[in-house]
């Protein structure tokens, strides 16, 4: 197929969040000139994730202040939007999927932007708990936000040490709530970061007032009608009138699995986002892709891999060259600290810290294997970032003595230079 006879063709694409709406553009752009459907079970108009758990949470914005597209620029494109709608199943052979409804609906291209949704343990008791929410979707955010404002007790605790779950601490702390947080690892962040960034986090919720415990496994919730009471195997116990769950995500591959592609970690894809159904694509938090930059399939969690991803999907689907080679970043925003990470650190067998004495909160932390920089994380310093990306990309060897000297100059040529 050639992208000038795609007139009569069909592209469904299943899920409608960045990745999915991105692509759904991005094949316009392309210059794909058949039907473009996203089915999404979220009635919602999609909508920008990532302020969910940090400014949305704390101001009294309506979602429609925070979508991706507005329902005119769907239109202009002649994107179609079905929400609230759930596919039941995908018939690869007949080509088509089915919907909850029992419609079928029949496609030349698919794309699979399922997403992931949040892990519910399974803690005795969490299902009669009271006021209990997940953060990962708008309607999540909402739930969050008005049963707080209801709350004359505003005892919150937050299961789980990741980034949503700080990040939902800061937001509500910032609220007045008083917040617990229970890790079950010996430290927060503990799956992503060093020690010291670690460190760095249950500094800076301590000195805004929350309180987190390590080593606290949550066994049992007791709600009754006005608060929960959280039980670990420790034998310790916190009062709740609130409880935020964010112990990781479970990817939404079910529908890929029974379809018979190809799983591992996620839904596996080549380097054109391609399953291996030939006409069947997947993008974004679902996939398990490779890294051609650090010779490995990884599954990211992060908007700006779906956003690429589906570029990438788009051009392959409209049969343009298309190979995924991006270096993959992430943010976060907690008090008055952002967070600005690149790069993926996990082969590391080396860390440098630079810190700059001129700011307070101002560091950086540099993941080398051997001489070969593989990552950067960066507090409120943006050159710190801008410079390990540049660094990642160029495979440029670094001097170390000069990148810890805080009074040496924070240039390339400095950094660089014997």
């Amino acid at each position: 197929m050639s992208i000038q006879n795609t007139k009569n063709l069909s592209c469904i694409i299943i899920g409608a969040s960045h990745a999915g709406v991105n692509c759904a553009f991005a094949l316009r752009k392309e210059g794909w000139e058949g039907s473009i459907t996203l089915f999404d079970s979220d009635p919602i108009l999609p909508y920008h994730r990532p302020p969910l758990s940090k400014t949305y949470l704390t101001n009294t914005d309506e979602i429609e202040k925070n979508i991706l597209k507005s329902s005119e620029a769907y239109a202009k494109s002649e994107i179609t939007l079905q929400l609230g709608v759930k596919v039941k199943a995908i018939h690869p052979n007949e080509k088509s999927i089915v919907l909850e409804s029992g419609d079928i609906q029949f496609y030349d291209k698919l794309v699979l932007a399922t997403g992931a949704r949040a892990l519910i343990p399974p803690i005795l008791g969490i299902d009669s708990a009271i006021n209990l929410f997940p953060m990962r979707t708008a309607t999540d955010s909402n739930n969050i936000r008005t049963t707080f404002h209801k709350l004359k007790n505003k005892r919150v605790v937050v299961i789980g040490g990741g980034y949503i779950g700080l990040e939902t601490a800061a937001s509500l702390r910032k609220l007045g709530a008083t917040v617990t947080i229970l890790e079950r690892e010996d430290r927060i962040l503990s799956r992503v970061t060093v020690p010291e960034m670690s460190d760095f986090f249950s500094q800076l919720h301590h000195n805004n007032g929350v309180n987190i415990f390590s080593h606290k496994n949550v066994v049992s919730i007791h709600g009754s009608d006005r608060h929960n009471i959280i039980q670990c195997d420790d034998g310790s116990s916190y009062i709740a009138d609130m409880i935020i769950v964010g112990v990781g995500i479970r990817v939404n591959q079910e529908l890929a699995q029974e379809a018979g592609l190809e799983i591992e970690n996620g839904i596996k894809v080549n380097p054109s986002s391609q399953t291996s159904d030939e006409n069947i694509y997947a993008i974004g938090d679902c996939t398990f892709h490779y890294n051609p930059h650090y010779d490995c399939y990884v599954r990211l969690e992060n908007v700006q891999n779906a956003v690429d991803q589906a570029k990438n999907a788009a051009a392959a689907i409209c049969k343009k060259d298309a190979i995924y080679d991006t270096i993959p970043w992430f943010w976060s925003d907690q008090y008055d600290v952002k967070l600005q990470m690149v790069g993926l650190s996990k082969a590391h067998n080396e860390i440098l810290i630079r810190k700059e004495i001129a700011k307070s909160n101002c560091f950086s932390v540099w993941y080398f294997k051997d001489e070969q920089l593989l990552a950067v994380d960066a507090i409120n310093n943006g050159k710190a970032y801008v410079l390990g990306t540049k660094f990642i990309k160029s495979g440029q060897l670094i001097n170390k003595s000069k990148l810890i000297d805080s009074s040496s100059e924070f240039n390339p040529t400095n950094l660089t230079s014997e």
